[in-house]
Formats: C-alpha cells, structure tokens, sequence
C-alpha cells in the first residue's frame, strides 16, 4: 500500500494507520494480511470487527492478537479437512505467535495489557484518559503484525 505521498508503507504502518483511522486492532492487524484480490476489504473488516477490545470490550485475548491469529489462517491454513500439513503448520505457528507476544507482554489478555475494562463507560474513559490508545495499543498492534511477518518468513 502507498501512502499519500506514494512511498510504500510497511505492513506495520498501514496496520497502524487503519487503527488511527478508527478500525478496531484485529481489523487493523487481520487486514493487512489479505489480498483484496482474493476477498473483497469490506468483507475482511466484517469479519474482524467482533474481535476488537478483546472480543467485543470483553478484555478477553487482545484484538491485535485475536487479528494475527486470523492472518495466520488466510495465509497458510487449511481449506480442506484433509490439509493436515498445514493444520498442523498453523496450530504451531498460533502457539509460537501466543509465546512471542507473551514474552513480549506478559499477557494476551486484554483487561490486563490495558489495566483497566473496556465495558464500562468509565473504563473507556480511563483508557482514553491514560492515552492508551496510543501509548499502548498501537504497540500491541505493530507487534502482533511484527510477529505474524516473523512467522511467515520462519516457514
């Protein structure tokens, strides 16, 4: 993707350019990983959007990693029962990306990394009060895209 000024943006940026814009992390993190030839964008962002705030504001696994995971699948998953190489494949690459992150983090869980609960009206304002959106988030979102790249160019 090129930016407005035409220079090619990395994966990373274009990551954390979709979440400045207002894309939840697992859309911002899932999408750059698809091919809009393949599936139409609007469809990608669909897809992601319950997985945001970890799952929908519940604090569950981080949207950015819950974004990588799904990258994970549309680049090497399976697509018919019996890919039981890239099954396999991918469930290792899930497992690292979870230690990678943790190691990283501490935590997938999003209630933890923000330390604060995205379901009520005054953990949101916490969060935006604490600037996490910047401060932390856009982080988690270039590390969960970081750590998908990794992955991809270990195989």
């Amino acid at each position: 993707m090129n930016s407005p000024g035409g220079v090619l943006m990395s994966r990373e940026e274009q990551a954390v350019m979709r979440f400045n814009e207002g894309f939840s992390c697992a859309q911002a993190v899932f999408s750059v990983f698809t091919d809009p030839e393949e599936i139409d964008p609007a469809v990608v962002m669909k897809i992601a959007s319950a997985f945001g705030g970890g799952m929908g504001r519940m604090g569950e696994t981080c949207g950015a990693v819950t974004g990588a995971l799904m990258a994970l699948g549309i680049q090497g998953g399976p697509s018919i029962q019996e890919d039981i190489e890239a099954k396999e494949i991918t469930y290792s690459r899930v497992q690292s990306l979870a230690e990678r992150f943790r190691a990283l983090h501490g935590t997938l869980e999003c209630k933890n990394l923000l330390g604060c609960s995205l379901l009520t009206p005054e953990g949101r304002e916490e969060a935006d009060r604490r600037n996490l959106h910047e401060t932390l988030c856009t982080k988690l979102v270039r590390d969960a895209v970081r750590i998908v790249e990794e992955l991809l160019s270990e195989s």
